[in-house]
C-alpha cells in the first residue's frame, strides 16, 4: 500500500497530555474495512479514525471511527480531532467557517473558530432524546448510585448518536472522590445496550461550571478522560430539564483529573436546544503510516 499521512492527537486540551488521544489516517479510501479495524487494534488507542472522500457534495469529508474492537457511528473527540487533521493536512477546507462531517450518524456541521494563537472546533451533537427519567428502586443502577448523594436532576437514560445513563451528583467533592463498581456499570451498559454511566456535578471551581466523569464500560473502557458525545447528551438533558436555568445556553466542563488528565470542553446550546461540543486539539505526532493489507484481512 502507498504511504498515508498519519497523526496522533490530544483532543479537548490546551496542552499535550491533558485530553483524549486519537489516531487519524488521511485519505484512506484505498483501505479495506478489515485493514482499518486491524490498524485500530494495533494502535490500541481508544479510537482511530480514517478520513475519506465524501459521498455527497454536502459534506466536506467522510469519517469512519474504530475502537480497537469495532466500528462506531459517532463519537465526539474523534470528530473534533479528525476535523482538526482535515484542516491541518489540507484534506478539507472550511466554507464560511464551517465543515460538514459525513459519518454513520449523518451529516454533522463543525464550526471553526480561529482566535489568536488557538483554534477551537465545535461539532453539532446528534439530536438527543430522553428515553427514561428516574431510577427503579432495587435496580442495579439504584444500587450503584446508593453510596453517593444525587443532585437536582433525576438520573436519566438518554440517546443521541450514543446511549448513556446520566446522573447528577450533589457536589464536586463527592464526584471526584467516588470509586464506582465498574463491574456493575458494565452490566448496566450491556443490559441497556448503552455505553455506560456518566456522572456530573455543578462546580464553583474556577474555569468551569461543570465537572464530569464518564465510565463507558460497555465498550471496555474503565474511565474516559474526555467524552464529547457524553457531554453533548448531558448538555441536552440540562437544557431539556432546566430551559431557563443558568446552564441552559452553555458552560465549560472539566473532565479527566481523576485519572491524570485535565481536559476542557466547551458546551454551547442554541435557543432551539441544538448542542455544540467544542474545544482545542493538540498535534502530538505527524508522520506517515505503511499498513500492508493481506493475510486474513
Amino acid at each position: 500500500m502507498p504511504l498515508h499521512r498519519y497523526f496522533q492527537l490530544d483532543v479537548f486540551s490546551r496542552h499535550p497530555g491533558g485530553g483524549n488521544p486519537l489516531g487519524v489516517v488521511v485519505a484512506a479510501d484505498d483501505w479495506s474495512e478489515a485493514a482499518m479495524q486491524a490498524f485500530a487494534k494495533w494502535t490500541d488507542i481508544v479510537e482511530t479514525t480514517f478520513l475519506l472522500r465524501p459521498s455527497t457534495p454536502a459534506a466536506s469529508y467522510r469519517l469512519r471511527i474504530f475502537t480497537p474492537s469495532r466500528e462506531i457511528a459517532f463519537a465526539g473527540h474523534p470528530s473534533i480531532g479528525s476535523a482538526h487533521v482535515a484542516l491541518l493536512s489540507g484534506f478539507a477546507s472550511a466554507n464560511d467557517g464551517l465543515l460538514v462531517q459525513e459519518c454513520d450518524a449523518g451529516l454533522l456541521p463543525i464550526r471553526v473558530e480561529d482566535d489568536p494563537g488557538q483554534r477551537r472546533l465545535f461539532i453539532q451533537a446528534p439530536r438527543a432524546k430522553v428515553l427514561k427519567i428516574g431510577v427503579e428502586p432495587g435496580s442495579l443502577l439504584a444500587t450503584t448510585l446508593k453510596k453517593v448523594r444525587l443532585g437536582a436532576l433525576a438520573p436519566a437514560f438518554v440517546e443521541g448518536g450514543r446511549r448513556w445513563w446520566l446522573a447528577e451528583l450533589a457536589d464536586v467533592a463527592s464526584l471526584r472522590a467516588w470509586q464506582p463498581d465498574h463491574a456493575s456499570i458494565r452490566k448496566i451498559a450491556l443490559d441497556s445496550d448503552s455505553l455506560g454511566l456518566c456522572v456530573f456535578a455543578r462546580s464553583h471551581e474556577p474555569g468551569h461550571e461543570l465537572v464530569l466523569r464518564a465510565f463507558p464500560a460497555g465498550v471496555g473502557i474503565v474511565e474516559d478522560p474526555a467524552s464529547g458525545a457524553a457531554n453533548g447528551l448531558v448538555a441536552a438533558y440540562i437544557a431539556h430539564a432546566e430551559p431557563d436555568g443558568p446552564l441552559a445556553r452553555g458552560y465549560t466542563v472539566s473532565q479527566g483529573r481523576e485519572i491524570g488528565h485535565d481536559a476542557e470542553l466547551t458546551l454551547r446550546i442554541d435557543a432551539d436546544a441544538t448542542v455544540w461540543v467544542g474545544g482545542q486539539t493538540q498535534t502530538v505526532i505527524s508522520g506517515e503510516v505503511e499498513w500492508i493489507q493481506g493475510g486474513d484481512w
